[in-house]
Order: C-alpha cells, then structure tokens, then sequence
C-alpha cells in the first residue's frame, strides 16, 4: 500500500487555516486534477482521490479536531494519517476510522468496530456543474464525475471475507451495549468489543478491511431540468455515498453554476431584457421587435414612453419549477441618447425646446413654498 500524505499537505494549506481556506484550496485542486479534465491521466485520478479524502476529513470540524489531536477519527484509536499518511498505514485503516470501523478488532478479536448499531443511511453529497444559458432554459444531460464511498463489491458491504460473515459478539451477546459501574450506578456504553454494532468480524475482507465501503470515483449522466438558475440544487436520490450494514445511500446534490447571457438577465424567476429606444419612438411612440427565448416579437410603444418603464410577455420565460407553467419575460425600455450632436440634430432639438413648454422641475420648488 503506497504511503500517503498529511491531509494539511495534500491541500496545501496551514494547520491553523480557516473551513473558508481550506474549502477554496480544496475546489482550486479538485478544477485542477478532475478526471473529466484529464480523461486519460491515472496520476491525476488518484491525486483527486488523495484531494477528496484530505477534504472530507478536514471540512469536518470533529474528524479534523480528532486528527489535530492525534486521535483516530471517532477519537477512539490510533490517528489513521498519523504515521499511515507518510508510512505504514493503509487504505482500509483511512475508511475504518471515517466509517467507524478497524481492520484489527477492538480487544484483539479482530472484530469491526460501529459507531451504531443496525442500518445507517450514507451521507449526502454536494457538487457543482456548469452549464450554459440555453441548458439553463432548455435542460440537459451533462456527465459529473465524483468522488465518493461506494459498498465494497468483494464483500457487498459486510466488511468479512467472501465465504465468511459476521458473528454474534461473545461480549455483548449481540445487544451492542454493555454496563458499566457497581450496583445502582451503572450505564450502558456502546460495547468495548464490537463498537455498538452487535457483530464482529474474525476475517476482514481483504479489499475494504472490514469496513464494507471503498472510495471511487464515479462517473454519472445529470439529468438538469428545464428552468434552473444559478445555484439551484438538483437533488438525485440515493446518488450519495453507500449506506453502512445494509443502509440506504444518501442523496446528491447538484449545485448548477450559469453561464451569462448576453441578453436575458434573471430578476427572480423571470428574465429581464433591456430594449434601447430612440428619443422619437419614446416620444412618438411605436412598434418594436424584441427578443424571446423561440424568437422574436413585437411589443406597442407608448407615446412618452418615459425611461426604465418596463413592459411583460406573461409565459414567455423559462419553466417555472416543478413543471406549473412558464415564467415571464421583463423588458425595460432605455432612451438611448447619442453623446454628441452634429449642426442638423442640434437645430432640430433648440426647434423643439421652443414648442414644448413649461418647467419639468418647477414643481419641486412648489412643494416648498
């Protein structure tokens, strides 16, 4: 088993670095050594797994604190980076701690340790896409390559050797719990010999080494609907990391990052577009071409149109969330006032300051007499 580095040195980061520092060093890494950017790089496959693991225990604040400690991640055995990062350790002694178990056995009997007793539910994921506009409105199968925990295939997730399973622990009688104290001072404290789960395990599978999961990467098709913004989640049931003793998986979650358009803006659920309008059609009023998601249509410009009025297409935006209909298109009318005037349009502007008069600000000096 090749040996691995401090989870601190794996990301480049300080000891003392913040869950803010830390996570930004983990995404610039994780950009950097994605598999779906180097397709055919074995090294950079297992660099993204050794980026994935550093990550999953320092992001948590009592794996991290346990490990800072020199304690195993629960806090109950030897820091599985300690002397394993840079020697001696393996693989399946990492996924023993992360998921509560041990390749030995606790008491010498080579029994998996649990943190619970029966089925547990694996942990949910988080990760991010990108996605242009026109998937945005349209929806699109995207492939997500991932790191996560996946059931062990030698053993389908007991931890025992194939041909082998887990027996009744003799301490514990298979009830998880023993107690502790004399007379009517006693509590009940998760078994010293199998952890709380109730089974131990003579003969750890080779592969997972009694913990019943490995670490892979997995390469998914996403399937993003209509009508996404940026930072939606789209969630993909039991896509998560494997259950634990039979447990179901958890959930994925897919954070889709859009790219711009260079026309619609999102404003909430809608879109909005800015239409440029010519002093004479806000003054006259008229009928102009604007942009739609299928097309283009024509919207009725009233005269005096006055800047930032603002006019809607009802149903003409993206799908509105769970399939109840279309959003609405905004469009915001802009006079469009040229910098300079040559002699011609000069002459034509003083022509109509004689013909419209009045004050446009005397009514701000009336209000304060």
């Amino acid at each position: 088993m090749a040996a691995r580095k401090d989870p601190y040195k794996v990301l480049g980061v300080d000891k003392k670095a913040s869950a803010a520092e830390i996570k930004k060093a983990y995404r610039k890494l994780a950009r950097q050594h994605h598999p779906d950017r180097n397709p055919d790089d074995a090294k950079a496959e297992a660099r993204f797994k050794e980026i994935s693991e550093a990550n999953d225990l320092l992001s948590d604040p009592q794996k991290r604190a346990a490990f800072d400690r020199g304690e195993g991640v629960f806090g109950g055995g030897a820091n599985p980076f300690a002397g394993g990062f840079d020697g001696g350790g393996g693989f399946s002694d990492i996924l023993s701690n992360l998921f509560g178990g041990a390749a030995g056995g606790a008491g010498g009997g080579g029994g998996a340790r649990r943190a619970r007793n029966g089925p547990e539910r694996g942990r949910d994921l988080e990760a991010e896409i990108q996605i242009g506009f026109d998937q945005a409105v349209h929806g699109a199968q995207l492939p997500l390559t991932i790191p996560l925990t996946e059931r062990c295939g030698t053993c389908s997730g007991t931890g025992a050797r194939p041909g082998t399973k887990p027996t009744v622990c003799p301490r514990c009688d298979g009830r998880g719990v023993e107690s502790q104290g004399q007379g009517m001072f006693s509590i009940s404290v998760p078994c010293s010999r199998c952890g709380g789960s109730g089974t131990v395990i003579e003969s750890p599978c080779p592969t997972c080494g009694g913990s019943g999961a490995v670490r892979a990467v997995k390469r998914l098709r996403v399937n993003i609907p209509a009508g996404v913004h940026d930072g939606s989640r789209v969630r993909l049931a039991g896509k998560g990391e494997a259950g634990l003793r039979g447990g179901p998986a958890g959930d994925l979650y897919v954070i889709t990052h859009v790219a711009p358009s260079p026309v619609f803006t999102q404003k909430g659920q809608h879109l909005e577009v800015e239409v440029p309008l010519s002093v004479v059609e806000a003054l006259r009023g008229a009928e102009v071409e604007v942009p739609t998601l299928n097309g283009r249509k024509t919207l009725r410009v009233a005269p005096g149109t006055r800047h930032g009025t603002v006019q809607r297409l009802r149903g003409e935006g993206p799908p509105r969330p769970g399939g109840k209909g279309s959003t609405d298109i905004h469009y915001r009318f802009v006079i469009d006032l040229p910098k300079e005037l040559n002699d011609a349009q000069a002459k034509a502007v003083d022509a109509l300051a004689k013909t419209i008069n009045g004050d446009p600000r005397g009514k701000l000096f009336e209000a304060l007499k």
